[in-house]
């Protein structure tokens, strides 16, 4: 049986080798030679790794093999975005997003295929769950940017593409020990960040890690009813419960606030946000609704979105209005998924998305 060595920890994998390497008689100098070849200076195959004798990239394909996330639709918007869609081994696809700024380009990664949380918002949740994606698929996502674009290789990265990191939890772990290692991607801890909607078991395993991974939590609400009404998630955790673990978290949170129009967007409302974020301080990302992602709900106006931010500024809550990206290629999660499932519905020979 062979041994799929980009689901395992880097640490796992040098033992992994180490020990078949002294099994085959191979000198243990090879292992310096193979390691970094996983993450580091990722070959497509062990056929690239040209500095191995041809025998041993042979044993190693057969031992070893690197499974490859296929590159099935690459979008590049106006603003830089770049959106690319993965086929699976088995079929499936999942979405990763890439934001360039300034010498910062941030990979928003998949860590499931689909989403079983059904927020309203959110194009993933039309597709419902299908599975969890391996360590090796999560952490597969930077490495095929490497692979395939070695210009563009990301310097963060951040948990918000499809699926519910949290639900996903061993698998994301281990791919959070990957991407961050120097025998892995390399990224630093601060430039790594998981986006939940405070699934509190998991929750609590993620803080205990002495890494300073950053936190962001899905919030779009300031208070459990309205919250209720965009997110099912809210009849299992309850909101006052996902903040008091906000407070026993370690490190500085980051509030996700999505604002759409006659839901979550008035003064009242950002009048409760406040009161939530300033014992936390917590620094609030203010999103502006993607109209790709929910087509029955109204994005809120500019003026509106403005005045909301600058009512939190006024009673010191630190809040940023990002803007929307990507909308010319229909950016928003799991948007591109969504568009190539319904196509093949009504026309199967049709080849054909991603925030």
């Amino acid at each position: 049986m062979t041994t799929n060595l980009l689901d395992l920890a880097p640490d796992q994998a040098r033992q992994r080798l180490a020990d078949w390497l002294a099994a085959v008689g191979e000198p243990p100098y090879r292992l310096r030679q193979i390691l970094p070849r996983l993450w580091q200076r990722p070959a497509g195959s062990w056929a690239e790794a040209t500095d191995l004798p041809a025998s041993l990239r042979a044993s190693l394909e057969a031992e070893f093999p690197l499974p490859r996330l296929a590159l099935a639709a690459h979008q590049t918007s106006q603003d830089g975005t770049e959106k690319f869609l993965w086929r699976l081994a088995d079929g499936e696809a999942i979405e990763s997003v890439l934001i360039p700024e300034g010498k910062r380009r941030t990979l928003c990664i998949s860590s499931q295929v689909g989403c079983a949380l059904g927020c309203v918002f959110c194009a993933t949740g039309q597709m419902g769950w299908r599975r969890d994606l391996t360590p090796g698929e999560i952490a597969g996502q930077v490495r095929e940017l490497t692979l395939q674009f070695p210009d563009q290789t990301p310097t963060n990265v951040v948990f918000m593409g499809m699926g519910e990191p949290l639900l996903n939890w061993e698998h994301v772990s281990t791919a959070l020990t990957i991407l961050n290692v120097p025998d892995g991607c390399g990224i630093g801890a601060r430039h790594i960040t998981v986006s939940t909607v405070g699934i509190l078991p998991n929750f609590a395993a993620f803080a205990k890690r002495p890494e300073q991974f950053r936190l962001a939590l899905s919030l779009h609400a300031p208070t459990p009813e309205r919250r209720l009404g965009l997110m099912p998630i809210e009849k299992r955790y309850h909101l006052p419960e996902v903040l008091e673990a906000l407070r026993q978290f370690p490190r500085r949170v980051t509030l996700e606030y999505v604002l759409i129009h006659g839901r979550n967007d008035s003064d009242a409302d950002a009048d409760a946000l406040a009161r939530l974020a300033r014992p936390l301080a917590a620094h609030v990302n203010l999103l502006p609704l993607h109209p790709g992602g929910a087509p029955e709900l109204e994005p809120t106006p500019r003026a509106r979105m403005l005045a909301f931010a600058r009512r939190l500024k006024v009673q010191g809550v630190e809040a940023v209005l990002r803007r929307s990206r990507g909308l010319d290629i229909a950016a928003a999660c799991g948007q591109l998924r969504v568009e190539l499932e319904g196509r093949r519905k009504v026309r199967s020979h049709e080849h054909a998305h991603v925030e």
